[in-house]
């Protein structure tokens, strides 16, 4: 099995044309039923289990959950004309301290559900002008488009969905 690169190491192209902005909002919005298909039928048992101390499925999808204030504040960044895009956490301290594996999945579902509905309604809004506005992303040192920061977390929901897929598939097969 091909071992999958960390988010950190990936590197991204923002050239694509702002055309294919409807293509990556239907992207995100199809986040949350992407993950309840995935969780539908696992146990509580292996939607906690960590593998080699690392995320469960549910602080996954909990990192999604908690993920969304920063998408939410880029957008403000955006629309503020900001210059510099506000920092993630690379720490990830609020997934830490929610410690989802004590949290009920239905509502980790249900919260990711409704803040991915007001992102994505969010972005539906923008006009050409806004998905074309152009400002810096700190951690990869680019300069990033409205569109590129809407791909950049699409890209990063992939991510973390194919991560929860392989714990999954690891598990059922035991």
């Amino acid at each position: 099995m091909i071992k999958s690169l960390k988010w950190t190491e990936r590197k991204f192209a923002f050239d694509f044309p702002l055309g294919v902005f409807p293509w990556i909002v239907e992207r995100l919005r199809g986040t949350p039923a992407r993950s309840e298909e995935i969780v539908k039928n696992l146990p509580p048992a292996i939607l906690t289990k960590r593998i080699d101390g690392k995320w469960s499925i549910q602080e996954n999808i909990g990192h999604l959950l908690d993920t969304e204030e920063l998408h939410d504040g880029r957008l403000d960044d955006f629309q503020q004309g900001k210059k510099i895009l506000r920092p993630a956490d690379m720490e990830n301290r609020r997934t830490v301290e929610r410690d989802y594996n004590k949290q009920d999945i239905v509502s980790i579902l249900k919260a990711l559900r409704a803040t991915r509905s007001d992102f994505v309604d969010k972005l539906e809004n923008m006009d050409e002008a806004m998905i074309g506005r152009i400002a810096h992303h700190p951690r990869l040192d680019v300069p990033m488009r409205l569109i590129d920061m809407a791909y950049f977390v699409a890209e990063h929901d992939d991510f973390h969905l194919a991560v929860i897929s392989r714990i999954a598939r690891s598990l059922v097969n035991k």
